[in-house]
């Protein structure tokens, strides 16, 4: 069984957790991270909880110009 180079995680309740690799804090929100031995122990240690990554809405589909119309 193949594990996956990535995973999201957030932070435990109260925490704030530094983030090696952009130099900032794991937000509240969560994050998508590498799986590392960094984040394997932060995960092991309680220190973030594995979350579910926020769905992305589509992009809204430009409409096709209607007849006449100058494209832009």
């Amino acid at each position: 069984m193949s594990h996956p180079a990535a995973f999201f995680v957030k932070p435990a309740p109260g925490l704030r957790i530094p983030d090696p690799a952009s130099g900032d804090c794991l937000p509240e929100q969560g994050r998508l991270v590498p799986r590392s031995g960094y984040w394997l122990r932060r995960l092991k240690a309680g220190d973030v909880v594995l979350a579910e990554a926020p769905s992305v809405p589509a992009a809204p589909k430009k409409a096709a110009p209607k007849p006449g119309e100058k494209k832009e």
